[in-house]
C-alpha cells in the first residue's frame, strides 16, 4: 500500500515500531511503497522528534509520555542479554540486608537472581513480590497503592509515602533511559514519583539496564547519574560510551 504524505508514511511507521517492537528499511520500502531512501529520510525525521531510534538497518519505537511498552512484551526483547545484567547486578548485593527492587522485567530477573539468605525486600511489583514469596529467606513488602495494568506495579501517593519512611541499604533501579544529559527517565509522573523516593531512601543505588536505554530520553526525570553507585549493562554499550557514564561517578559494569 502506497502512503502518500510523509506525515501519513511516519505516522504508520511509528506505528507499526510500537505493535512489533521493531521496523526493518526493507520491509517498511515494501509495505509502503517507496523507495529505501525514503523510509531512511522518514525514520531520521522520527529520530529527530524523539519517537524511534535507528538502529542498523531498521529502527525501534522511544518509549514516551503517550506511549509505554508492557511488562509482557518486555518479557520477549533482549532476554538473554537481560538475564547477563540481571546476574551481574544481584552480585552487588553485598552486606545488604534492605533491599528495594523496582518495577520492570530486568529488575524481575535481578530479584530472581539473588542469593537465598535472610534479606528484606520492598517492591512495588507484583511479579517482583510474586517471585521472592515463596523464599524461606526473603521478606517481601510490597508498597500499597495503584496497580498500574502495563506493568503491574503500585504507584501515587500510597506508594510513596510508604517508601518515604524506609532506609533502605541497596536499591536496584530500571529506567526507560538514561543519558548523561538528562539523567534517568521514565514516561508516567507518578511511576517517576516512585523511583525518585527510592533513590532518596537508598544508601546504594545501582542502576541495571541493557544497551538500549542508554542515549534514550523520556519524560521524566527521577534521577542523575552521578546519584548511581554502579550502572550494570552488556558489553554491547561500547566501551567509549561506558567511560564517558563513568566520569559523572558511577561504576560502569559490562557484561
Amino acid at each position: 500500500m502506497a502512503t502518500s504524505s510523509a506525515e501519513e508514511r511516519q505516522r504508520e511507521i511509528v506505528r507499526v515500531a510500537r505493535a512489533t517492537g521493531s521496523v526493518d528499511v526493507t520491509a517498511l520500502a515494501a509495505e509502503l511503497g517507496v523507495a529505501k531512501e525514503t523510509v531512511r529520510r522518514d525514520l531520521r525525521a522520527l529520530e529527530d522528534h524523539g519517537l524511534v531510534r535507528r538502529t542498523h538497518g531498521g529502527a525501534y519505537p522511544v518509549e514516551s509520555a503517550g506511549f509505554e511498552t508492557t511488562l509482557a512484551f518486555r518479557a520477549t526483547s533482549h532476554v538473554p542479554e537481560k538475564r547477563r545484567v540481571a546476574a551481574a547486578a544481584a552480585e552487588l548485593l553485598g552486606d545488604a540486608e534492605t533491599v528495594f527492587v523496582d518495577e520492570g522485567f530486568t529488575p524481575q530477573l535481578i530479584a530472581e537472581a539473588l542469593p537465598d539468605r535472610p534479606l528484606t525486600v520492598v517492591t512495588a511489583s507484583l511479579p517482583v513480590a510474586g517471585a521472592l514469596a515463596q523464599s524461606d529467606n526473603a521478606s517481601v513488602l510490597l508498597l500499597g497503592g495503584r496497580v498500574r495494568s502495563g506493568t503491574l506495579a503500585t504507584v501515587d501517593h500510597w506508594t510513596t509515602k510508604m517508601l518515604s519512611g524506609f532506609v533502605i541499604d541497596l536499591a536496584f533501579i530500571g529506567a526507560n533511559g538514561i543519558s548523561r544529559e538528562h539523567g534517568l527517565t521514565t514516561p508516567d509522573p507518578a511511576v517517576s514519583e516512585v523511583k525518585a523516593q527510592a533513590v532518596r531512601a537508598a544508601r546504594r543505588v545501582v542502576f541495571a539496564g541493557v544497551h538500549t536505554k542508554f542515549g534514550a530520553v523520556s519524560f521524566c526525570r527521577f534521577a542523575e547519574v552521578g546519584a548511581l553507585e554502579a550502572i550494570v549493562t552488556s558489553t554491547l554499550l561500547p566501551a567509549s560510551e561506558a567511560h564517558r557514564y563513568s566520569l559523572l561517578g558511577p561504576q560502569v559494569i559490562r557484561v
